[in-house]
């Protein structure tokens, strides 16, 4: 039986068994894809707004299925650079429609033959890294919120 998802569940209980529902970044930023847990639970996701990791997807008989987004190839930038070099990175990415994220002493970008000729071009060192991007995530310090834009902010 497939189960239908329209929105996240509530969740306010540690007490259920999770299972993972994996999909990748650009799965979860749909309204409209298909899973299937680690169990062989088969979803079919019809979302008016799309789901993040950690989300909620089902409960039922004391099992919470639980989205999780994959991590994946980025290219990651230091934030070990004057904060007029750092405004000037973040520019010339966001110029290039890129996407971005920022982290206290790092950037990140997906790891795309369009970034690596960007940051080669105007000689920024990068390295590659595995791990979950959120796209439009950016902390502003080690104390400060972070402020979330979303994958839906358009220019």
């Amino acid at each position: 039986m497939v189960l239908k998802v329209t929105q996240p569940a509530t969740f306010s209980s540690d007490a259920c068994r999770r299972i993972l529902v994996r999909c990748s970044r650009l799965q979860a930023m749909k309204r409209r894809w298909r899973g299937v847990a680690e169990d062989g639970r088969e979803f079919v996701f019809e979302l008016e707004q799309p789901l993040v990791h950690g989300s909620v997807a089902w409960i039922e008989a004391g099992i919470a299925y639980v989205i999780e987004v994959e991590p994946e190839p980025l290219l990651e930038i230091s934030l070990d650079v004057a904060p007029s070099a750092a405004a000037g990175i973040g520019w010339a990415v966001g110029n290039m429609h890129l996407e971005l994220m920022s982290e206290p002493a790092r950037l990140l970008t997906p790891d795309e033959p369009a970034a690596r000729q960007l940051l080669d071009r105007i000689s920024v060192p990068y390295q590659t890294v595995v791990d979950r991007f959120r796209p439009g995530r950016f902390a502003r310090g080690p104390r400060n919120p972070t402020h979330e834009l979303g994958s839906s902010h358009r220019h």
